[in-house]
């Protein structure tokens, strides 16, 4: 009976612990452009995710790209309209975004 008490004790503060780190509220999003260079190779499509540093002001501060298709392709553009993202002040924080691009022009 103890462990169940345990493990519920547990899973409690696990609860508590994953709450407290919640994911960053986004106050302004900047949309990516979409790249001339893709559409000059005939490049309607690209999906890129994306971790970024936001500061405890809410600023981001650096953008790593994590995985992108095609790659190279997108990844200025996403930086670029990324590292003008505003979130809404708290503790420095890291988040992972996933831009999904379609041309339909």
């Amino acid at each position: 009976m103890s462990i169940l008490r345990s493990a519920t004790v547990l899973a409690a503060s696990l609860m508590l612990a994953l709450a407290a780190h919640a994911t960053p509220k986004v106050v302004k999003k900047v949309p990516p452009d979409f790249p001339r260079e893709a559409s000059q190779k005939g490049i309607s499509t690209g999906v890129v995710k994306a971790k970024l540093t936001i500061e405890a002001d809410g600023k981001v501060s650096d953008v790593e790209i994590v995985e992108a298709e095609p790659k190279r392709v997108f990844d200025r553009a996403v930086k670029q309209a990324l590292m003008e993202w505003k979130f809404e002040p708290g503790e420095k924080a890291t988040h992972e975004v996933k831009l999904v691009f379609k041309n339909e022009d």
